[in-house]
């Protein structure tokens, strides 16, 4: 074989032995960077939300738009429980929820360091003592009403002489504390019994809440009906303690993500849930 023919046969065979070799490093290379990048935790965010060894979760349990629990085997379920799990895992830590009956004692626990996120609807009134994380998820939010209700549609509940149903320090409570003008505002405490205790005594023309929490209670009060449309659309956000400014970040992020990979759609999925999207995308630094 002539000496130039050979030098190339040798070149081709070291190139086929060595190309394997290459992709094989680049493969190994982008998982190797793949697993940093999902992984990794900034150690003042680790610090912030894992202090005691574990991320411990605060869950409203009287909202099954945010959690549920098997009657049987008393397991907690929901978007706030995919959510607060994947999280946990983020940051190589257990899970541990910590649940509250309804949204007011979970707002009275702030500044208690009982948990270190927490599952909440923003509101602006809220923000100045929580830190919260772009929304997650959107919820319609509209009224329960028996039938001969004064309340006939969303548009006509603002009325004089119409008392409006809320779960105490919920986020329609906040909500019509500032916007109701002429209707009357009946604070009770959060759950399905006091939802239909208040309607069926008549003490209120309608209940407001969430619409998927709302079909299910209706379903407990025979002649009553969930209104179509909504008089707001609640946002369903991750609050973390103020003065910890990591551990908000964090959460932002991972927010983000969870939306963009599909966990929170899967979640609401497998959840049921009527009436609610995923939050759109925010930019966050």
């Amino acid at each position: 074989m002539p000496l130039q023919l050979n030098r190339r046969v040798r070149r081709m065979n070291m190139a086929r032995l060595m190309a394997p070799r290459w992709q094989v490093s680049v493969v190994a290379l982008g998982l190797l960077a793949g697993c940093v990048s999902v992984q990794s935790v900034p150690p003042a965010a680790r610090s912030d939300l894992t202090a005691t060894g574990k991320l411990r979760v605060g869950l409203i349990l009287s909202n099954p738009v945010l959690v549920t629990k098997d009657p049987q085997t008393g397991e907690l379920r929901g978007v706030t429980i995919a959510l607060g799990k994947a999280l946990a895992k983020r940051l190589g830590v257990p899970f541990e929820p910590v649940g509250y009956p309804n949204p007011a004692a979970l707002v009275q626990s702030v500044g208690r360091n009982e948990w270190d996120i927490a599952f909440l609807a923003f509101d602006p009134a809220r923000a100045r003592d929580v830190e919260f994380s772009p929304p997650y998820m959107v919820v319609d939010n509209t009224y329960l009403v028996l039938s001969g209700s004064k309340v006939e549609s969303v548009e006509a509940a603002d009325q004089r002489g119409v008392r409006i149903a809320v779960p105490e320090r919920s986020a329609p409570d906040l909500f019509f504390s500032r916007s109701l003008k002429a209707a009357e505002i009946v604070r009770v405490p959060g759950g399905a019994d006091p939802a239909i205790e208040v309607l069926r005594s008549g003490r209120a023309d309608a209940y407001a809440e969430n619409a998927h929490m709302l079909s299910l209670y209706s379903g407990r009060l025979p002649g009553s009906r969930v209104l179509p449309g909504r008089y707001t659309v609640v946002q369903h956000a991750v609050a973390t303690p103020k003065g910890r400014p990591a551990a908000a970040e964090f959460v932002k992020q991972f927010v983000e993500q969870s939306k963009r990979d599909g966990t929170v759609r899967d979640a609401m999925a497998k959840a049921g849930l009527r009436r609610t999207d995923v939050a759109p995308s925010a930019l966050v630094k």
